[in-house]
């Protein structure tokens, strides 16, 4: 049996500042290659992620590494030692090229690696990201298939035995709604109980699953978010054992609170607040925002701890009122961030690049919507509302508790969600009152919000604001940044403030 990666590397462009091994914070497609040696080489990094959703991609990855890397390949084979797992598009029927490119390019770097002797496809596992039924995975399965026995047709008569394992090829559902999240065990049934028939190794190999935490956050807000994640572990939990095999859930994080409190300053809190994550995603400002030796501790406990902890077990009877609970909180939510759209895209204008993404126009369109408003993605949509000091973790949640408090639920929100002081008070140390306040001023929403963040205070009894030095010097480029998008300053001048704003939070959003 194959180790389980404790750490999978991404390339979400979350960093505010340059890596360690660059001299700037952009990292261009042709770096990723580069990249992806050093993190295997020098961090306890076990996967990486090859993104070819939104973004895009070398796809001469293969000859790459292999002519950069074919000894350091040959003692650690990827596909068993490290694994280089592909995130392909939503299967959804209409512009496939990009699909169809990843199948193609799994299937030659399976060749390359034969002929040149080593031992593994490289390949052997896709995460589908937008899963919301289990047709979605079974008919990339069944896709990959198709394509990987033209491709032993035309190219490996001979070789029908070997490349007929590729057929086989692992397509993990990536959830990332809040209402899957909730009824994950309707996706995961049908599809493992299908593979079950197909794959008998299953019940030794287990299967893995990706469930998403920034995505729901952007949709239904924080707290949302984390019930729904929870829920979701317990409810995978239960179905892979009812079935009779392991599972070996994968978490997408970010290191701010909103995009799920995963770095390298809060490892404890995030490895009891997710008990059952096998994996963790660990992008761009994990690695590259904090101290390199900082990084490497964090990562080995991770390794060293993820594995022993467990699942939270949540009964049917709690998973009615969770359920009950976030639609209580996406109600206020979902209005006041359509209220305030129109804000945050001109701020994230603003934000600096850091991949080289698709454009979320035209052809190429890509990008998140709650309600009828459109949205950059979650990491923009993050670093807007932190750039203004006014950072999402605060929106709609001190309503919402006073809400759960009144209904009697609030409980159910502790028990949860045991990190959410940390995550309030983290977050809140980046608030600007003063911002707040102006804002507050024009638009109903904000002034909303200001409520919230009294209701935070008064619910959990937590005081929010600057604590040290550092986040009073972030919360003075904040309101610059405010001053400087009212009198229609350079975007120069702004980007600066906003990335120096990032720095001081060791992540952009």
């Amino acid at each position: 049996m194959r180790p389980i990666p404790a750490t999978m590397a991404t390339q979400h462009p979350d960093n505010a500042g340059a890596p360690w091994w660059k001299g700037d914070a952009f990292i261009a497609t042709q770096d990723e290659i580069e990249e992806l040696l050093l993190l295997f080489r020098e961090l306890p990094i076990d996967e990486y992620m090859w993104d070819w959703e939104g973004k895009y991609v070398d796809e001469a990855v293969g000859e790459k590494l292999f002519s950069r890397a074919d000894d350091f390949f040959r003692k650690h084979p990827l596909g068993e030692a490290f694994r280089l797992t592909y995130r392909i598009p939503a299967f959804d029927g209409d512009a496939m090229h990009r699909m169809a490119r990843a199948f193609m390019n799994v299937l030659s770097l399976a060749d390359l690696a034969r002929d040149i002797g080593l031992p593994h496809a490289p390949v052997t596992e896709l995460f589908l990201p937008l899963t919301t039924s289990a047709e979605q995975p079974l008919r990339v399965r069944q896709a990959f298939r198709e394509v990987a026995e033209f491709h032993r047709a035309v190219f490996h008569r001979d070789r029908a035995e070997e490349d007929a394992l590729l057929g086989q090829m692992d397509v993990t559902p990536l959830v990332e709604d809040v209402a899957s999240l909730f009824s994950i065990e309707n996706i995961l049934r049908p599809y493992w109980e299908t593979l079950l028939k197909e794959k008998q190794n299953i019940r030794t190999e287990g299967q893995r699953l990706f469930l998403a935490r920034s995505d729901p956050a952007m949709n239904a807000g924080l707290v949302p978010a984390v019930l729904a994640v929870k829920v979701a572990l317990s409810a995978a939990s239960e179905t892979a054992q009812s079935l009779g095999f392991p599972l070996y859930p994968i978490l997408g994080t970010g290191s701010l609170p909103f995009r799920g409190s995963v770095n390298p300053q809060y490892t404890d809190v995030f490895l009891r607040q997710y008990g059952g994550v096998r994996t963790y995603s660990i992008q761009s400002a994990f690695r590259y925002d904090y101290p390199l030796e900082e990084v490497r501790h964090a990562l080995e406990e991770i390794r060293r701890e993820a594995p022993l902890r467990e699942v939270q077990p949540v009964p049917a009877a709690d998973r009615a009122k969770l359920r009950e609970l976030a639609e209580m909180f996406t109600s206020i939510w979902q209005p006041t961030i359509e209220a305030i759209a129109g804000t945050i895209n001109a701020v994230a204008a603003h934000i600096p690049s850091r991949r080289e993404r698709l454009q979320h126009i035209g052809l190429f369109g890509y990008s998140r919507g709650v309600g009828k408003v459109r949205l950059p993605r979650a990491i923009g949509f993050t670093a807007a509302l932190y750039s203004l000091g006014v950072p999402p973790e605060l929106i709609a949640t001190g309503r919402g508790l006073l809400c759960a408090k009144e209904a009697g639920l609030f409980d159910l929100v502790e028990r949860y969600y045991p990190a959410l002081r940390d995550d309030l008070t983290h977050a809140g140390k980046y608030l600007n009152r003063e911002n707040l306040h102006i804002l507050a001023g024009e638009q109903v929403a904000f002034a909303d919000i200001e409520r919230g963040v009294d209701a935070v205070e008064e619910a959990l009894d937590i005081e929010l604001g600057p604590r040290k030095p550092r986040h009073l010097i972030h919360r003075n480029l904040t309101s610059i940044i405010l001053q400087r998008l009212r009198s229609n300053a350079s975007r120069e001048a702004i980007v600066r403030d906003v990335t120096e704003a990032g720095v001081i939070r060791r992540s952009l959003g």
